[in-house]
């Protein structure tokens, strides 16, 4: 695997058609999956690493946000990486910075309580575009928002990039994977296993009232999550979904002990 910090050290001639992986670091399994993902496309894979200041409207979250590079290094290449490239800010953002125009979706739920978050990452997901040039860009359900934003950027622009989506990788007992759970300790990770249960339970109800009462009630009895919001959407539009929508989507999010979590499921019935 080559490591560079300037893209201007590739040869570009040795690769064919890219798939990028756009990260922040603290590698964790689940962007490990997302590096096999995009093996399974090309050998010409490229994960990126940059933490993107415009993602974060508190100074203290992006100074706290964990950097692993030794780390990082390993698992990428041990999951498939052709390059890994840490660009300096100033290949990112060269010069004044011109953000990204984001739609309504954007101040919903996430947007709502990270306010300039979503223009922040569509802002910094174009420039990484733009640099790289992929054929193919890798991304999480997990941030299903986030996805959903990506999407329908790349349709707007007309950019000649396929968004390939893997599925949330789960921990063993249900929690999500992300690098915010190593600010858990043991008794908050058994307080965040709330949400798993939230999403299963109501996964297997047949109708939206009965969904969102299944989150809510499942939510409502673990004191120690304090809760922002828990919807059931309709995936094509963040509209809340009813009974006659085809592909809907529960999305919570919350805090336990001060560390927000997100997470997400289809609700196609779990166990029915």
């Amino acid at each position: 695997m080559q490591v560079v910090d300037n893209l201007s050290a590739l040869d570009r001639a040795k690769f064919g058609p890219i798939a990028l992986v756009p990260t922040m670091g603290a590698l964790h399994e689940g962007h490990a999956r997302l590096i096999r993902q995009a093996r399974t496309l090309t050998d010409a894979v490229l994960v990126s690493i940059f933490i993107n200041p415009l993602q974060f409207e508190n100074p203290s979250d992006l100074e706290k946000y964990p950097r692993t590079p030794e780390a990082d290094s390993e698992k990428a290449e041990q999951a498939g990486a052709e390059v890994l490239w840490r660009p300096r800010y100033e290949e990112v953002y060269p010069r004044t910075i011109a953000l990204q125009e984001v739609g309504a979706v954007a101040s919903l739920y996430e947007g709502a309580a990270r306010k300039g978050h979503f223009q922040g990452m569509l802002t910094v997901v174009k420039r990484l575009f733009d640099l790289v040039d992929p054929k193919w860009a890798i991304f999480g359900e997990k941030d299903f928002q986030q996805l959903f934003l990506v999407r329908r950027m790349v349709q707007d622009l007309e950019l000649d990039i396929e968004i390939v989506a893997v599925p949330t990788v789960r921990e063993s007992d249900g929690l999500a994977i992300s690098s915010r759970n190593i600010r858990l300790s043991p008794n908050d990770r058994q307080v965040a296993l709330v949400i798993w249960r939230a999403l299963a339970n109501a996964s297997r109800m047949e109708s939206i009232e009965s969904m969102q009462n299944a989150l809510d009630a499942t939510l409502a009895r673990e004191s120690g999550f304090k809760r922002d919001y828990a919807v059931i959407i309709d995936e094509e539009d963040f509209s809340l979904a009813t009974d006659d929508t085809k592909a809907k989507r529960a999305l919570i999010a919350g805090w336990v002990n001060g560390v927000r979590l997100i997470d997400n499921m289809p609700m196609i019935g779990l166990a029915r």
